[in-house]
């Protein structure tokens, strides 16, 4: 893009409980984010115009390391329980939440997900958005991988991932571009644009500075960038 590093804040969110904005959202027009691990099983959806939080789905149980959110359309948002610093968990999984304006308690049945290759650390996820096909982007040093899910999910036995494509190192988050030909998988600094589903690279740019910036999701013809930086609860634009 013309424009990709001079990305300029758009807002700042208003909510002291949004403290570390990991994962990014855009469901029907609303800005739907959620902390970094550690946090209860919550999502906070967000007016754009405003930065203020319209609107919280609340879960049970706690959730072990929620790292990403992507739409799951009809007014729901996949919320991605995939982190796993040390490779322990020997299964990882996904909710589909209702998000939107006013407090809501749901009761989201877990879709459970295993590595065909053992435990890995993920911090990205991907909704198809004509298919609804999720795939996980795990967060290697050096590399990372894509993986798809099954389609469709299966909440009754383990839904085992299948190693797509390979990825970047230390990719924090991922979007599709509208209609699925494209998706942007983004590092702390850098942005990537990959082609679907040939999952071949087609561009890559330098992302404006953030304080370990984390989240993206597209807005229009713009990416927004979230940060969990301390104190930078900030969102940022660059354009595709």
């Amino acid at each position: 893009g013309d424009d990709a590093t001079s990305g300029r804040p758009v807002l700042r969110f208003q909510d002291p409980d949004v403290v570390e904005s990991s994962g990014l959202a855009l469901v029907d027009g609303l800005l739907v984010t959620t902390n970094d691990s550690g946090d209860t099983g919550r999502v906070f959806a967000v007016d754009p115009a405003t930065g203020r939080t319209v609107g919280v789905t609340s879960w049970a149980p706690d959730p072990e390391d929620v790292e990403a959110l992507a739409p799951a359309g009809d007014g729901d948002v996949w919320v991605a329980d995939t982190g796993d610093n040390r490779h322990v968990r020997d299964s990882v999984r996904v909710l589909r939440v209702p998000v939107g304006r006013g407090d809501v308690d749901a009761a989201p049945e877990p879709y459970e997900l295993v590595y065909p290759d053992g435990a890995q650390d993920a911090e990205a996820l991907l909704a198809h958005p004509v298919t609804g096909q999720l795939f996980v982007v795990t967060k290697g040093v050096f590399a990372g991988a894509v993986y798809a899910a099954p389609l469709p999910l299966r909440s009754d036995r383990p839904n085992v991932l299948e190693q797509v494509a390979d990825a970047p190192g230390i990719v924090t988050d991922a979007t599709f571009l509208p209609g699925g030909g494209a998706l942007v998988l983004r590092t702390y600094s850098s942005a990537y644009a990959v082609a679907y589903p040939s999952w071949e690279p087609i561009d890559h740019w330098e992302l404006p500075a953030q304080d370990q910036g984390e989240g993206i999701t597209l807005a229009g013809d713009e990416l927004w960038l979230s940060t969990e930086g301390a104190r930078s609860q900030e969102i940022g634009r660059a354009h595709v």
